[in-house]
């Protein structure tokens, strides 16, 4: 019988994993089909969700095609509606097979709007059904990557490529060209930096530790392979040296190449990079080797995972010189309330209840939007800054977030967070 339209409804099955979470992969794919097709599209609409999955749909002209995955179990649902003749459907389901890297598949088609069960309307010269087609137009692709976690999400609009992506032995290294925040850098599926507000991070992390400490000539940074915070600490003129342990070349690799900006000190000739485990580095390092040791660390999983222990902490204490400030970055205080709570009880039992201090920042892009950086000192130290290199500092450079009123406020802490650290 005669209708308006044909839908099938397709399943595919022993997809590869790696396929079936690439967003940029399948709205390709998906655009493809629709071509083969001899469809007309209208615009695309894909989310990427973290850690698993992808969802989206083409609009055509002739109806959609829309598709969710789950690529821990190498699953594909899509649907494939095309109203008139023009489109054939089961091209969209040939191309899919193939670009979905599938084993096999399955589909299951109905006629939609059966004509001799509709009203003659279209009989009537207002709706005349032999209209010519609209010229193509240009297609708006929007195309978003998300990261949820289990009571939260964030998402960010991006081009629709992905500029870099490795595999390294640790981690997956993304850069996505987002609309909102320009370059993005992600590990796993996690925002580590944006070119629109790393300067935050990367400046508190930084020049508060450098300018109360009294004469901070060698400094350790355990990660931080993007290079935001050696930029900053190389700002400073009493720095002798600083060491940089990254764990994974591709985030160097992939910072310089498409985050120039972040990465820019990664020639200084105050700097040794090394390319190793930072906990294995702490753990060999003499004692008293370093006035400044900076954890620039991702959240407690994968590669950092032993960042978060009570040894590495320990042998980060002893390799501090007297005086010696260890700052680190110590979640969000919403979003990771157990991680903050421990991570904090445990700094305060290596340096004293009255040596480590909490002070938050601002970072639109990570969970919350607040997050936390740990001041824990050794010796007579405090966060109270030196005003006259302070100043000089400021005049020097033109930093984006860092101020004086910045730095005191920062250590200003909500009641709720107060509770938290006194729990």
């Amino acid at each position: 019988m005669e209708s308006l339209g044909q839908h099938i409804i397709v399943e595919y099955y022993g997809c590869p994993p790696e396929v079936l979470n690439d967003v940029t992969h399948i709205e390709q794919t998906m655009l493809g089909a629709a071509k083969i097709a001899g469809a007309t599209i209208i615009n695309s609409t894909f989310h990427h969700f973290s850690p698993f999955g992808v969802s989206g749909v083409v609009v055509i002209q002739e109806s959609h095609l829309a598709i969710h995955t789950w690529p821990e179990y190498g699953y594909a649902s899509v649907d494939v509606f095309t109203c008139g003749s023009q489109v054939n459907p089961w091209d969209c389901y040939r191309h899919l097979l193939a670009g979905l890297k599938a084993a096999h598949g399955s589909a299951i088609e109905m006629s939609r709007g059966v004509l001799e069960l509709l009203p003659k309307l279209a009989e009537r010269e207002d709706y005349e059904t032999n209209r010519d087609r609209p010229a193509e137009a240009p297609v708006h692709r929007n195309v978003w990557f998300t990261e949820r976690g289990q009571d939260i999400a964030l998402s960010l609009r991006h081009t629709g490529e992905i500029l870099y992506k490795k595999q390294s032995p640790y981690q997956k290294v993304e850069i996505i060209d987002t609309f909102a925040y320009g370059k993005m850098m992600t590990l796993d599926g996690m925002v580590m930096t944006t070119d629109k507000d790393e300067y935050v991070y990367h400046e508190m992390i930084t020049h508060v530790p450098m300018l109360t400490h009294p004469n901070p000539k060698r400094v350790l940074i355990i990660g931080g392979g993007d290079g935001g915070a050696v930029r900053e600490i190389v700002r400073h003129p009493e720095l002798e040296k600083v060491v940089m342990v990254e764990i994974d070349a591709l985030v160097i690799e992939a910072a310089k190449e498409h985050l120039p900006a972040i990465a820019a000190a990664f020639d200084h000739p105050k700097l040794e990079l090394r390319v190793e485990d930072g906990i294995a580095y702490v753990k060999n390092c003499p004692d008293a080797a370093f006035d400044v040791v900076i954890v620039d660390s991702t959240d407690p999983v994968g590669p950092a995972e032993g960042l978060f222990t009570e040894e590495f902490y320990r042998h980060a204490h002893r390799i501090l010189k007297d005086p010696g400030v260890m700052i680190t970055q110590s979640e969000s205080p919403r979003f990771n309330v157990k991680v903050f709570k421990e991570i904090y009880a445990l700094y305060r039992k290596l340096f004293g209840n009255d040596k480590v201090h909490c002070y938050l920042i601002s970072v639109p892009t990570y969970p919350t939007g607040t997050w936390s950086l740990a001041y824990c000192a050794k010796g007579d130290v405090s966060p109270v800054a030196d005003e006259k290199r302070q100043n000089a500092l400021l005049s020097a450079h033109a930093t984006q977030y860092y101020n004086a009123e910045i730095h005191r406020a920062a250590f200003a802490l909500p009641n709720y967070v107060k509770t938290l650290l006194s729990s």
